[in-house]
């Protein structure tokens, strides 16, 4: 009897949020036999912390809204180094997949008329977002969950993989190990897609749930695939940051959509002191009552707390560090300041906002709808990740696909809020689709084939038991690593910082290969944790490497030792392979041109 049992499939997903379930159904509704890799148990997908809702220029609040100016807004919010082709497919398809995802089930806030409602958002022309309060992503989880566990789909829950299999340049499947008891498992697959979120568990302060170590990353980038632009890591401008037990824990953008503004210490709105030159305040003289508008639309205003979460981001940690930040080292987050404007502003506060009312509430003891919230940045969203073809979501091994977070192109330097959602539902949509049509025409392989790859894999996975505890702590590197990164390849970044990180780094790698735990598999987070050191120091040199190169600030990635953008770095995109002595491989890669069609909506948006 071999030490692993087997499973077969047309398509293997690993991930179940909302990007690996819309996959999963795609690809069974074309007739693949789907088998579905979670980390963690179905309906615990760090989707389900997705807030503020997904966008989709449907036009429900605004008519003047189209797939156009969505497709312009997230260009401009990605500095134009996005892949031009995904932003074009998800501008468009968006709105299709928010119907489709209505018509399994999904219950939307809704318009006086009936239609689903829309909210503003960061970098958002006109209000965008179709939303469930506060909880749209809990709301996206339950209704793909209902539609896809009747499409015949088999979960393996609570399993962790190791290695992808790979032969010929092709992913004929992948090999893990179930969490519970640790026993091995091998998944053969004539298509694999991956589909598991980010890598904020590199770092020390997150919004991240504990799945994400950048698993998907690093499985791809050790099995061949080539990484796009991890230079850009998008740091949230809104995170709990009292009490420490919750440190970093996401407060909705729904908050400032909804009215909350930003205050320092002194109560001074703060955000009005840096705003972008292509923005100007309309009422410049009574700065309280401000909005912002885009030069040239007056129509579309917009306060200065839902400009780009970097932007916002930065402007927050300049308050604290000039000594004006709140008591625990954020600042102020204010909703309760509309009792002035609405008298019934308690009750519409908990309708629009009920997760945070509650998440404040039990976790700091404080009513948002009387009291300003304690927030700061907290590490949030990966624009960088796996390059894909932007129809069919292929990377470049063959047979290996990848949707949503892991997947890079969509964003270009900087996400706009609500873009991830409906990312998760077009580009699901699209990886399912196109994993079945290339499993059809594949032949199966067996076990035998990928034998000394298993081995190796065993091998690998079981060398902290032989070193047992005389072996370095797993805990304390993986401590060591967060601080790490949140200390030198933060917010932000200057060379001197990153070189250090990049130095630290390959010291801990040292010490993770010599990484020993006791006991045995069976119930053992000491030796969950020393494997995952193996993704958790990949991701984070990736990292590193790219925010080195990239000498200048832009979107997520901001250089105190370069502080502006240049002109020729905004042609250019950073490439990452594994060279043929394993290390790192960058290169610059130019951006591709836009079309004539794209570049006219582009400057129509302007």
């Amino acid at each position: 009897m071999p030490g692993y049992s087997t499973f077969e499939y047309d398509v293997l997903v690993v991930g179940a949020g909302g990007a690996g379930l819309r996959a999963a159904i795609e690809a069974s509704a074309r007739g693949a036999k789907v088998g579905v890799v979670t980390k963690s148990l179905l309906g615990k997908a760090h989707t389900v912390m997705a807030e503020g809702g997904m966008a989709a220029a449907m036009g429900h609040v605004d008519d003047r809204d189209n797939w156009r100016v969505h497709f312009a807004d997230t260009m401009r919010g990605g500095q134009y180094l996005n892949n031009w082709r995904m932003a074009e497919l998800h501008a468009k398809e968006a709105p299709e997949r928010v119907r489709e995802l209505e018509s399994w089930g999904a219950i939307f806030d809704r318009t006086r008329d009936g239609r689903i409602l829309q909210r503003n958002f960061g970098g958002h022309r006109y209000p965008r977002l179709a939303h469930v309060g506060d909880r749209t992503g809990l709301e996206m989880i339950r209704t793909l969950q209902d539609h896809g566990i009747h499409q015949g789909i088999t979960f393996h829950m609570e399993t962790t993989l190791l290695t992808l299999l790979v032969i010929g340049g092709r992913c004929i499947g992948a090999f893990g190990y179930e969490r519970e008891r640790g026993r091995y498992q091998l998944y053969l697959a004539r298509a694999v897609v991956l589909a598991t979120g980010g890598i904020g568990r590199a770092f020390a302060i997150t919004s991240n749930s504990w799945e994400y170590t950048g698993d998907g990353q690093a499985l791809a980038f050790h099995a061949g695939a080539t990484m796009l632009d991890m230079e850009f890591v998008q740091f949230h401008p809104t995170g709990m940051v009292w009490p420490p037990s919750v440190k970093g824990l996401l407060v909705t953008e729904g908050v400032r959509g909804e009215g909350g503004v930003l205050r320092n210490k002194d109560g001074k709105r703060f955000m009005f002191d840096d705003i972008p030159e292509n923005y100007r305040s309309s009422t410049a003289d009574n700065p309280e009552e401000g909005w912002l508008y885009t030069q040239g639309d007056k129509n579309s205003r917009r306060p200065p707390e839902l400009l780009t979460r970097d932007h916002v981001a930065r402007c927050i940690r300049r308050e604290v560090k000039a000594g004006r930040g709140s008591p625990h080292g954020g600042v102020f987050l204010d909703i309760a300041w509309i009792k002035e404007k609405l008298p019934n502003s308690v009750e519409h506060i908990k309708k629009k906002l009920p997760s945070m009312y509650h998440q404040f509430k039990q976790l700091a003891d404080l009513d948002i709808t009387q009291q300003p919230m304690e927030i700061g940045p907290t590490t949030h969203y990966m624009m960088g990740g796996i390059k894909v073809d932007a129809d069919t979501q292929m990377t470049s091994v063959g047979g290996l696909f990848a949707a949503g977070e892991c997947a890079a192109g969509l964003h270009g330097a900087n996400r706009l809020g609500g873009n991830s959602l409906s990312d998760l539902l077009v580009f699901g949509k699209r990886a399912g689709e196109h994993a079945a049509s290339f499993a059809t025409g594949q032949t199966a392989m067996g076990a035998p084939a990928v034998r000394d790859q298993i081995e190796q894999c065993i091998a690998h996975a079981e060398a902290p038991f032989n070193r047992g505890m005389s072996g370095e702590n797993p805990f304390s590197i993986q401590a060591e690593l967060q601080e790490t990164m949140q200390n030198l390849v933060g917010i932000v970044r200057i060379e001197s910082e990153i070189e250090e990180a990049l130095s630290k780094i390959r010291t801990l790698k040292k010490r993770a290969a010599i990484a020993g735990v006791g006991g045995n598999r069976e119930y053992n987070t000491g030796w969950h944790t020393a494997l995952d050191l193996d993704s958790l120091l990949t991701v984070a040199e990736l990292v590193a490497l790219a925010g080195l190169e990239r000498k200048e600030s832009r979107g997520g990635h901001f250089r105190d030792d370069y502080p502006n953008k240049d002109a020729a770095w905004g042609e250019v995109n950073l490439e990452i392979t594994r060279g043929p002595s394993g290390h790192p491989d960058l290169q610059r890669v130019p951006v591709r041109p836009m079309p004539a069609d794209l570049q006219a909506a582009v400057e129509e948006n302007k």
